[in-house]
């Protein structure tokens, strides 16, 4: 999708996933090191990065729709929370190595050779002891249609985030179907894979 296409959905009324964290990543996140750094990637309005922040965590979010980050920013005001944000397009952008407890990976759907770069530079962004938490939807959701991109090139198996994420430690790595309510746009029952993973200390 392109960045137009996402700063006019992050520009509509409501917010386009809603204003709660994943699922997922609440789930997770205790894994996370205490008051850590933490990167979320394709962040869109802010939702898990506002959420972390709350948790006493120091959050970057970054995404290519300057729409979706501004209204991260509201969101932390009105959560009376401080987040730092970066326009950037994921293709590109590499984050700094060694610089993060944790970078958190929420349906960033990428095409197959710019995930893998991106989950590379995300494992490389982990300091020692840092996790990589990454939820996204797998070709099953085809059948659900209740979210994520519509085509199977953009979606995930597995093997490809085991492979993807070979220099860490994987602590969970699975597929699963559950009912995501996400705001307007993930609604409903939905075939995911989730991986938690660690860099030795």
């Amino acid at each position: 999708m392109s960045k137009d296409f996402w700063n006019e959905r992050y520009k509509e009324e409501e917010f386009a996933y809603g204003e709660e964290p994943n699922d997922f990543l609440r789930e997770v996140a205790g894994h996370i090191p205490k008051s850590g750094k933490v990167l979320c990637l394709a962040e869109g309005q802010g939702r898990n990065a506002v959420w972390l922040a709350q948790e006493g965590h120091d959050v970057l979010a970054v995404d290519q729709a300057e729409a979706g980050l501004e209204r991260a920013k509201e969101l932390a005001q009105s959560r009376g929370v401080t987040i730092s944000t970066q326009v950037a397009d994921l293709f590109e952008w590499k984050p700094p190595e060694d610089s993060f407890d944790a970078v958190v990976a929420i349906f960033a759907h990428l095409p197959a050779p710019k995930r893998a770069q991106m989950h590379l530079w995300a494992a490389q962004a982990l300091k020692p002891g840092g996790v990589a938490i990454v939820e996204l939807y797998s070709p099953r959701q085809l059948e659900y249609k209740t979210g994520g991109p519509p085509v199977v090139e953009l979606l995930v198996e597995t093997e490809d985030l085991r492979r993807e994420f070979e220099s860490l430690e994987i602590m969970h790595l699975k597929e699963r179907v559950r009912d995501i309510q996400e705001g307007a746009y993930h609604r409903g029952k939905s075939a995911v894979v989730q991986l938690l993973a660690k860099r030795a200390t």
